[in-house]
């Protein structure tokens, strides 16, 4: 009798136990860790340092942004990178006059490809698209600590042989815009298995001549979006932002701002700073109402978003209006663009 009881408990203590182990692995795991979850991040790194006075040549308001969309993991380990460049050249004249017609829309170094030109004077005959496209491969399944750690010389380039071969252009700039993406990184409805697209869109309509009374304007305004695509193409994740990069010059063509130390944020980073809360209808600042059409088109195709109703530029539809007055045109632009570019 007791050898049957004995048996009895046992049995019943091995039930109890797998089952205990079989809910162990079915429970949910912790917010923000789920199996297969990305966090999705967006950087810009920018400078107008290259902006030249107007003299016997016409003046220049050069911005360049360096920008990073990456997907991350749960592990902290970058599970896709796509880099590419806005570089935008506005000239101007000795007599305070904008020089560069007012409707030129900008390619990135991404779209120009070899029209950027960096393929003849590369030691290593590659084009700065396909160098930049190196490194974002590179980097990818690496950790920041581990994407800070890559060794450089004096100028900025890698020095590491599986590196040089495919990378000698600078990456300082590259390695600080990942490193702001990766630390910005937030859990969207990213999952993996998901293609990461990059979108940019760069004009400078807002651009004015110089007056005897008032500094000129060169202004690149650029769009950009990190945004995600599931194998459906339904958008999984997306961030928004934009930067108006200004340069100011007088009548004399001479620049009036300090553009070895002008700092250069986007209108994400400004947040409440850029001060369209208090002209909004609907008392949303920019930063805010990005973030709202981010999260609309979650679910969509690109081709649905590209459907989207406007009103003079503005969502028309009620629900979408409630959050988002701004002029969206270029935000659906992007994310048509960064479609098209996703892999």
């Amino acid at each position: 009798m007791k050898k049957i009881i004995a048996l009895i408990l046992s049995l019943v203590l091995s039930i109890v136990m797998l089952t205990a182990c079989g809910q162990g692995s079915n429970q949910t795991p912790p917010q923000g860790t789920t199996k297969g979850a990305l966090k999705t991040g967006l950087a810009v790194v920018t400078s107008v340092a290259k902006s030249t006075d107007a003299g016997e040549k016409d003046g220049l308001a050069q911005t360049d942004s360096t920008v990073v969309a990456v997907t991350v993991d749960a592990d902290g380990r970058i599970a896709a990178c796509k880099i590419d460049a806005a570089q935008t050249k506005i000239n101007f004249s000795a007599s305070g006059k904008i020089v560069t017609p007012l409707d030129t829309v900008f390619k990135t170094k991404q779209e120009l490809k070899d029209d950027y030109g960096m393929r003849k004077a590369s030691g290593i005959k590659k084009e700065w698209n396909e160098q930049a496209d190196a490194f974002a491969a590179y980097v990818t399944g690496k950790t920041l600590a581990e994407v800070k750690g890559i060794a450089l010389d004096e100028a900025g380039a890698p020095t590491a042989a599986e590196l040089t071969s495919s990378v000698t252009v600078h990456v300082t700039d590259l390695i600080e815009a990942i490193e702001k993406a990766v630390n910005n990184a937030q859990d969207l409805g990213a999952k993996a298995g998901d293609k990461l697209g990059l979108g940019i869109v760069t004009t400078m309509d807002k651009s004015t001549d110089a007056s005897a009374d008032k500094d000129g304007l060169a202004q690149a305004y650029s769009m950009y979006t990190a945004t995600t695509f599931g194998a459906d193409g339904k958008i999984t994740s997306s961030i928004i932002d934009a930067s108006q990069s200004n340069v100011n010059f007088n009548a004399s063509g001479k620049l009036t701002t300090d553009v070895k130390t002008a700092e250069v944020k986007t209108k994400n980073e400004l947040g409440d700073v850029y001060g369209m809360r208090k002209a909004s209808g609907i008392k949303k600042e920019w930063n805010e109402q990005a973030a709202s059409f981010a999260a609309y088109v979650t679910g969509k195709t690109a081709s649905e978003v590209k459907g989207i109703s406007l009103k003079e530029g503005a969502p028309a539809d009620a629900e979408l209006a409630s959050s988002v007055t701004v002029h969206v045109t270029d935000f659906i632009t992007v994310i048509e663009k960064a479609s098209q570019n996703a892999k």
